[in-house]
């Protein structure tokens, strides 16, 4: 049997790794490897990506569409989806109907593609999605900071000198919001240069293990920790924001004075001491990036937080700069924008009256509006690439709530805990019939970068897409039956007629049918044709033939297999910032009123035990755990406690114990250890498998337990509606 090597990106994680596959005649993948001619992973390659193959060709993945349960044709279930959700609507109306998102979507082209399109015709307000599980409120943030809650400030890991990471553990996470291959590599390399990697985290991770210094940290409290630090630049006078457009530096000045270290000491676990040091070493290195990732965002005070980190990369200066905290340049964006204030809230959740972000609710009251009776309650849902009865806050409620939907539509390859209320299910292809491009983690990553994956592996006759299976719900969800490409026609065409008429466009004043003309001449999918348009309006595009150098998706194709490294991150706030002032405001009125609520926490912090998660290398949060060379090893769902806190309550290795918290209760395995700092004990997200109705045999066999049985969806970030899974009080008791 012969054999033939391919080049893609891994789909697995945010680190953009290159990959190699070998293949056989039969087109399943025998062997990966990393792409060592990838300028940007340069070969690295983790547990996960090495085995693609194995979740590529895994025989529960499912095939054919599902209606009821059984088999059907494409045309057969995409019939049942039209009418079903035409009848929702004609009974209940628009927001009736609810979308929700998950995280594997964004590794993909077409969730980012057309995931909007299908929002925008179901003309549904009760859009919901895994950002808030995870990462919401640093889109608020940046958000209210800089204009753009897609403007994320990213450490410029290979030119720092000192790196300060809260709640981040990339050596098993591989990075998040922070694109970087080889992430234990980078870190070295700061050392390696005389810098230094502070890591702050309840746990003592592999991160930690790795860094310069840990700072234990209680739960929950890294707000208090962030306002002492900014306290302390501000009390010895080493704030230093330099030559940046400011706005609020006095109003901040003041919103701290009341969080001296000595004040937060006690509720953070941190002496005052470490906290000024840690200060003091910030202002005075001589490049440096605050960097906060999950266990930042998942707290009551998230936004406080993610907002706090870039307050401290301005103070110290090194927003901006080369070594510090910038923004990357994703070649399919384009630079030209409009100045805009940013803004929540415009429409509400009908039960809990809970504020819009981003287009979208908390994920946190997705169960609410489906079970609580009245006008807009949700009767049907659309699922893409998600999870939510084991990922979402007080899940075990949305997983019977799912139950009690009238119509479900799931896009997903598996029949998991969700889709298994689904109605329908429309599984996308093998990911090696699938094509990539990073739509959503390019402007993440630590170095400007490009790269397109064709498909390896061609479609069998009649199977669609993962674009043309969104495209055509999209068309189904207005309410028409036709073609599905009309789509992807008529958002070129407003693209390229909005790229015309917008000033400072590289097409301004150009004719749009002449655009589309070499768009359709360049050839490839209407998908591909998109991209194509993206990339030739971008910052590194030929601007359709104005620079006849720059970038376009046919020359990234040829030229490029294995990506394009385009650069070091350079100084581009000019470019970024799109705030109505035209500055960047550091104190803005609601993180100000916030702030309100954190003071009056200080003195009332629980002195119980919390809770936290934790990530492993070998996971990616409920979506890996059906590849039998994932659930092995250190990847185990086990209940870690210090062993003081062991002793305390008689527990030893492998007993189990009985966690209780105020929303739910549950049963793990104990795993004594000192990683774990005493008070706080940590379970990982993501299990809770083998259910029935599910196909899944792998994960069915190393079940785990479901952490968010104990979590609480009522306990959210208020501005940025983002589920609190991090600090969560609980009591444990041997398991009877």
């Amino acid at each position: 049997m012969g054999s033939r090597t391919a080049f893609r990106t891994c789909p697995l994680c945010e680190a953009l790794c290159g990959l190699e596959l070998t293949l056989d005649d039969s087109g399943a993948v025998t062997r990966v490897r990393g792409d060592r001619d990838d300028p940007l992973s340069k070969g690295f390659i983790c547990p996960k990506g090495a085995t693609l193959g194995r979740l590529d060709g895994d025989p529960d993945r499912l095939r054919a569409p599902l209606v009821d349960g059984a088999e059907a044709g494409w045309d057969e279930a995409f019939a049942v989806v039209r009418r079903r959700i035409a009848e929702v609507v004609g009974k209940y109306g628009k927001d009736a109907v609810a979308v929700y998102i998950g995280n594997p979507t964004a590794h993909s082209v077409a969730g980012p593609l057309y995931g909007g399109a299908l929002i925008k015709a179901l003309g549904t307000r009760n859009v919901y999605t895994a950002s808030t599980a995870d990462q919401m409120p640093k889109h608020v943030s940046c958000g209210y900071m800089f204009g753009d809650p897609l403007a994320i400030p990213v450490p410029d890991l290979d030119r720092t000198s000192h790196l300060l990471m809260l709640g981040a553990n990339p050596l098993e996470s591989n990075g998040s919001l922070c694109s970087a291959p080889d992430f234990p590599g980078r870190l070295k390399a700061i050392a390696a240069r005389g810098g230094k990697v502070t890591v702050v985290d309840p746990r003592r991770t592999r991160t930690a293990d790795l860094a310069g210094e840990h700072v234990f940290i209680r739960p929950g409290t890294d707000a208090y920790l962030l306002m002492a630090l900014v306290h302390t630049l501000f009390a010895e006078d080493l704030a230093a924001p330099g030559e940046r457009p400011v706005n609020g530096l006095d109003d901040l000045r003041a919103l701290v004075v009341d969080f001296s270290p000595e004040r937060v000491a006690r509720v953070t676990g941190i002496d005052a001491g470490t906290i000024r040091r840690m200060a003091r070493e910030l202002a005075a290195a001589e490049t440096a990036a605050v960097y906060g990732r999950i266990g930042t965002c998942t707290q009551a005070f998230g936004t406080l937080n993610s907002w706090l980190v870039d307050v401290l990369n301005v103070l110290t200066g090194n927003l901006d700069r080369e070594g510090g905290a910038m923004f990357p340049r994703a070649a399919h964006v384009p630079v030209y924008r409009k100045r805009r204030p940013f803004t929540t809230g415009r429409w509400r959740s009908r039960v809990r009256d809970l504020p819009e972000v981003n287009g979208e609710l908390p994920v946190a009251t997705l169960a609410d509006e489906i079970e609580t009776p009245g006008e807009g309650r949700i009767r049907a849902l659309v699922t893409i690439g998600g999870n939510p009865a084991l990922s979402a806050p007080g899940s075990e409620r949305l997983d019977r709530a799912l139950a009690g939907l009238e119509f479900m539509v799931s896009v997903d390859p598996y029949l998991n805990e969700t889709t298994r209320h689904a109605h329908v299910v429309l599984p996308p292809p093998r990911p090696v019939q699938t094509p990539h491009y990073d739509v959503s983690l390019l402007g993440l990553a630590v170095r400007d970068y490009v790269r397109y994956s064709a498909p390896i592996v061609p479609l069998e006759d009649g199977r669609p897409s993962e674009a043309a299976i969104l495209a055509r719900l999209a068309v189904l969800a207005s309410g028409m039956d036709g073609d599905p490409d009309a789509l992807d026609e008529m958002i070129i065409g407003s693209t390229l007629g909005k790229a015309v008429a917008m000033t400072g466009s590289p097409v301004e004043g150009r004719e749009p049918d002449e655009l589309r003309k070499m768009l359709a001449d360049d050839g490839g999918t209407l998908t591909e044709q998109r991209l194509d348009m993206m990339l030739r309006l971008g910052p590194y595009g030929d601007g359709f033939g104005a620079d006849p150098a720059g970038l376009t998706l046919a020359r990234l194709r040829t030229e490029h297999p294995h990506g394009l490294d385009l650069g070091a991150l350079r100084p581009r706030l000019d470019e970024v910032l799109c705030t109505a002032s035209g500055r960047v405001e550091l104190c803005p009125p609601s993180f100000a009123a916030d702030a309100d609520r954190l003071r009056a926490a200080l003195d009332g912090a629980a002195d119980g035990m919390l809770l936290i998660g934790r990530r492993h290398l070998r996971s990616n949060n409920s979506w890996l755990h059906n590849v039998p060379e994932l659930v092995r090893g250190s990847n185990t769902c086990t209940l870690q406690l210090n062993p003081a806190d062991a002793e305390r309550l008689g527990l030893a290795a492998g007993d189990l114990v009985r966690v209780t918290s105020r929303a739910g209760t549950l049963e793990a395995v104990a795993e004594p250890t000192d990683t774990v700092m005493a008070g706080v004990v940590s379970l990982p997200h993501g299990w809770g498998h083998g259910r029935d109705g599910t196909r899944t045999r792998v994960a069915a066999e190393h079940a785990g337990v479901n952490v968010n049985a104990v979590t609480d969806e009522n306990e959210i970030d208020p501005l940025s509606g983002n589920a609190v899974f991090n600090g969560v009080p609980v009591t444990l008791e041997p398991a009877s």
